[in-house]
């Protein structure tokens, strides 16, 4: 599972995350394996359009002679004696080269489903890749939130266990009323027990994002520290969004091989109506020393048809029609589809935008209370609790700032994968994790840069050609 994975070597900024990803998730290599036993499979396919080349060899051996008589039609008499033209021990070879116009004919219409299937299976790889880089975005900042935020929570603890200490000691000394003594333990205990939530919240964050990346199970390791929070945006014209949608989106490419294998399938379903031509050309050989010559050449041709397959044309054609119009409809319904989350990854984005920006003033605003409170704070058990109450507030204010821009960026990564947008361009420096992270920041800016200036987003034509995503199939196998 970690064979050949270039170790960490300092801080994961999250190009490298997403770099790491794409290069070891195990869901991605699997994808890439997929893609790949495909094209062998295609391989395979294509060997079925050559003619059929047969040896045959082999060898006889009768114990008595392969004798005959003859009696006349007329006179059942006998009319030649008893012989034979046959030696006892034979031995045959056949070489026999045949084609079959039929079977070629169907065997080109599967090849081409083929290679429409393994391109299918790119474009579900890409759309992997795409929901991977939209997990990997929410989950780096908020391991990113969990690292800044680790190292207050056992110092706050502290302070709630010594002034919990002290309160107790004060109980058995009856220096203050019962009741306002238990009340306040109750709630340090309850400041106590969202400290220990949000350490469990956050000790689940780093894991989920090692898991993306394929990092070896408690293996440590320290994120790029950020102190601002750039805030997302894409303004492109709503129209100009739902066109570059409408011609990168796997799914909608995918069905549009899909319609193409459905056309290959009416085309495969009509050729089978057709009669069978078989071409034959041979050389032969055997060893019976009664023959004239023993070896010998042929050539032939045979025709045979189906008749009966004449009387179910219309079922047969009908049936390759409406799986062609099923096709087209399924694509309709995902266009449709795919343009309603348009307008949805839309909305969500600006949604987390204005809620991003409520959060920001919020830690601010609890950041300042943070410090007049600490300044103002009295060497008194009540003061103590006011300030580990306000310092409680601080942090869970900050958490929340990161948990937040975790989900403004995973909307904005869900933009990006709503419109198809792919985050390695097509051509790479190199296969290695530095190359593929700066080309991962590069590409970012470009999609970033279409994004403000509502640029033409070229559309993604369906053909034949690998992605550089997929060209790193070989450098993230084990060699």
């Amino acid at each position: 599972m970690f064979a050949s994975q270039q170790p960490v070597s300092g801080p994961i900024t999250l190009d490298e995350a997403m770099a790491r990803a794409i290069r070891y998730n195990l869901d991605h290599r699997l994808k890439m394996m997929e893609e790949a036993l495909a094209q062998k499979q295609l391989d395979l396919s294509n060997f079925d359009l050559l003619p059929k080349l047969t040896a045959q060899a082999g060898y006889t051996n009768r114990n008595h002679p392969l004798a005959s008589s003859s009696e006349g039609l007329y006179t059942q008499e006998e009319s030649l004696i008893p012989s034979f033209s046959t030696d006892q021990n034979s031995r045959t070879a056949d070489l026999n080269l045949s084609w079959n116009l039929l079977d070629f004919g169907v065997s080109y219409y599967e090849a081409k489903e083929q290679a429409d299937h393994v391109l299918v299976l790119e474009q579900r790889r890409r759309k992997v890749v795409q929901l991977m880089m939209q997990q990997v975005r929410e989950a780096y900042w908020q391991a990113l939130g969990a690292q800044r935020l680790h190292d207050r929570i056992g110092p706050l603890l502290d302070a709630a266990r010594a002034a919990l200490d002290d309160s107790r000691a004060a109980q058995k000394q009856g220096l203050r009323a019962p009741i306002d003594t238990l009340n306040y333990q109750h709630s340090l205990l309850d400041l106590m027990r969202q400290l220990e939530a949000v350490r469990d919240q956050l000790e689940e964050a780093k894991p989920r994002l090692a898991a993306l990346m394929n990092l070896e199970p408690g293996k440590d390791y320290t994120l790029a520290a950020s102190e601002d929070f750039p805030v997302p945006d894409f303004d492109m014209p709503m129209p100009q969004m739902e066109d570059t949608a409408l011609q990168r989106r796997p799914e909608l490419v995918e069905a549009s091989y899909n319609e193409r294998i459905s056309v290959n399938e009416t085309h495969k379903a009509m050729a089978k109506l057709l009669p069978g031509i078989e071409l034959e050309l041979g050389g032969h050989y055997d060893s019976n020393s009664f023959l004239v010559y023993n070896a010998w050449r042929a050539a032939g041709i045979s025709i045979s048809w189906n008749l009966l397959n004449l009387l179910n044309v219309k079922t047969i054609r009908g049936t390759a029609d409406a799986q062609l119009e099923v096709a087209k409809t399924q694509r309709m319904a995902l266009s449709m589809a795919v343009l309603t989350q348009v307008h949805v990854a839309r909305s969500e984005l600006s949604a987390k935008q204005r809620q991003f920006d409520l959060f920001r003033q919020m830690n601010d605003v609890d950041q300042q209370i943070l410090e007049h409170t600490h300044n103002a704070t009295q060497a008194n058990a009540q003061g103590k609790l006011e300030e580990i109450r306000v310092a409680t507030s601080a942090m869970m204010s900050e958490l929340r700032l990161y948990q937040s821009y975790g989900e403004l960026e995973s909307a904005y990564g869900q933009m990006l994968a709503t419109l198809g947008l792919d985050p390695v361009p097509d051509a790479v420096r190199g296969h290695d994790l530095a190359s593929l992270t700066q080309s991962i920041g590069a590409e970012q800016k470009h999609w970033d840069a279409l994004g403000h200036a509502g640029s033409t987003v070229a559309a993604a034509q369906p053909g034949p050609t690998k992605t550089a995503a997929a060209a790193l199939a070989a450098g993230a196998q084990p060699q």
